[in-house]
């Protein structure tokens, strides 16, 4: 029967740790990070890796050497072992805990007396008609005949029966002359064929 292979996750950091390696890149000064970004109480001296952007002790915060205590990139007891190149790193501590403490007030003080932006609320603009809305409205009666409460279809039959012999005329008028437009102001079209005759020899 074979063995069962167990992935290895990552273990918790420990506040100290006894390891003698030091990481061979340069140290990490406190001064570059932002106030939130590190704590120098020295029951819980840490600050967030640059490398895995994780909370990691420091070791040795009362001594004269400090560095990251070694770690894993992920969460302890979920993610994969990885080990984060910041381990075992040099940090160069050039900030006073009574400066800390009042860079972080500072900064606190600054967000409480920020005030929120004024929302400005766009206008209400009225929906846009429909389109039988529109077509109703240029249904309605005009100031000169105003409308007595009957339907308006029965408005528009009313008014097609008035000018309905002027629409026949015209129409049959219309159906009488040659295709065309003829010039403003010209003379009739002659209805019947004109035959012109032939000068004598």
């Amino acid at each position: 029967m074979s063995a069962l292979t167990v992935e290895r996750t990552a273990r918790p950091r420990r506040s100290r740790t006894r390891s003698r390696n030091i990481n061979g890149r340069p140290a990490l000064v406190i001064s570059t990070l932002k106030p939130h970004q590190y704590d120098l109480r020295p029951a819980c001296a840490s600050l967030i890796c640059p490398d895995c952007k994780t909370w990691v002790p420091i070791t040795g915060i009362q001594a004269k050497k400090h560095k990251l205590v070694p770690h894993d990139t992920g969460r302890a007891g979920k993610d994969a072992a990885v080990r984060c190149q910041g381990s075992n790193r040099l940090v160069s501590v050039d900030v006073a805990f009574e400066k800390w403490q009042e860079r972080l007030k500072d900064g606190g003080a600054e967000t409480a007396s920020r005030r929120p932006t004024n929302v400005l609320r766009k206008p209400k603009v009225a929906p846009a008609p429909a389109v039988s809305q529109i077509a109703a409205q240029k249904q309605r009666t005009t100031d000169d005949e105003p409308g007595d409460g009957r339907p308006l279809w029965l408005l528009r039959e009313l008014k097609w029966e008035s000018t309905e012999r002027a629409v026949r005329v015209t129409d049959t008028r219309r159906a009488q002359l040659p295709a065309g437009d003829a010039p403003l102001g010209a003379p009739l079209v002659p209805l019947k064929p004109i035959h012109p005759k032939r000068p004598a020899r």
